[in-house]
C-alpha cells in the first residue's frame, strides 16, 4: 500500500517538475504523458532522481511530412511510464550522458529514421552493412 502511495506521489510531481500541462493517460498498462521535445533532458534527470529504470525508445514515422512520434519508456518500481513527443524537425537531443542505457537505441533511431541525435556522435551500428541512413522510413532514405 505504501509503495502505491509513493508511486502516485511521484506521478503527481513529474508533470509539475517538467512544467507540462498535460495529464497522465492510462493505456495498455502504461501511464502516458505527452511532453515537448525540449523537456527530454529534464525528463531524464527527473527519472534518474526517481530511480526509474530506462526501458526503451520507440520511433514511428508520422504520415506525410508530419515528422516522428517518439515514445520513451521507464520502469518505476514495476510501473511503466511512457512519455510521448512529436518531432517535426528531424532532430532530438541525446540523453546518453544522463542515461547511458539509451546508447544503442539512440544510435538505432538515428540509423533507422535519419533522425539527428544532437550532442553525440552516432557511430554506425552496421546491423545491415550497406543500408542507407533512414532505412526504416517509408520514402526518401538518404
Amino acid at each position: 500500500m505504501n509503495e502505491i502511495k509513493e508511486q502516485t506521489s511521484i506521478l503527481d510531481r513529474i508533470p509539475e517538475e517538467l512544467g507540462v500541462e498535460s495529464q497522465w493517460v492510462e493505456r495498455g498498462n502504461v501511464s502516458w504523458l505527452a511532453i515537448d521535445k525540449n523537456k527530454l533532458r529534464p525528463l531524464a534527470r527527473t527519472m534518474n532522481a526517481c530511480h526509474a529504470r530506462f526501458v526503451t525508445i520507440t520511433a514511428t514515422e508520422l504520415p506525410g511530412t508530419d515528422g516522428f512520434r517518439l515514445e520513451y519508456l521507464w520502469d518505476l518500481e514495476g510501473k511503466l511510464l511512457g512519455f510521448l513527443m512529436e518531432v517535426t524537425d528531424k532532430s532530438i537531443e541525446s540523453i546518453y550522458d544522463i542515461c547511458p542505457a539509451t546508447d544503442w537505441i539512440e544510435r538505432e533511431i538515428h540509423e533507422g529514421f535519419a533522425l539527428e541525435i544532437e550532442g553525440r556522435a552516432c557511430e554506425p551500428l552496421l546491423l545491415r552493412p550497406g543500408d542507407k541512413l533512414g532505412m526504416n522510413m517509408r520514402e526518401g532514405a538518404k
